[in-house]
C-alpha cells in the first residue's frame, strides 16, 4: 500500500514540473533554434519534418494534459508558434 502511495505521488509530482505551460511559451521567441526551444520545452511529444527546394520545415508538438504547444521550424528556426489548453487559447 505505502508502495503505490509513494508511486502516485512521483506521479503527481512529475506532471505538476510540466514544462508545458504558458510561462515557457512566453519565453520561446521568433529566430530561436530548435535546441534553444528543447532547453525550455524538453524533447517534443511528437515531431515531423519536410523539406522542399533547399527549405526544410519542421512542426513539433509538446503536450501535457489539456495543455499542447505547437512550434513550426523554418530551415531549424521558430517561425510560428501556438499554445492551447482545453478552454481554449
Amino acid at each position: 500500500m505505502k508502495l503505490r502511495a509513494l508511486a502516485l505521488a512521483g506521479l503527481l509530482a512529475l506532471a505538476a514540473c510540466s514544462r508545458v505551460t504558458q510561462e515557457n511559451f512566453a519565453k520561446i521567441n521568433m529566430g530561436m533554434t530548435e535546441e534553444q526551444v528543447q532547453a525550455i520545452l524538453g524533447s517534443p511529444t511528437e515531431s515531423s519534418s519536410k523539406s522542399l527546394l533547399g527549405l526544410s520545415g519542421t512542426s513539433s508538438r509538446w503536450s501535457s494534459g489539456a495543455a499542447v504547444i505547437t512550434i513550426g521550424f523554418v530551415n531549424g528556426k521558430v517561425a510560428l508558434k501556438n499554445y492551447e489548453t482545453a478552454e481554449g487559447k
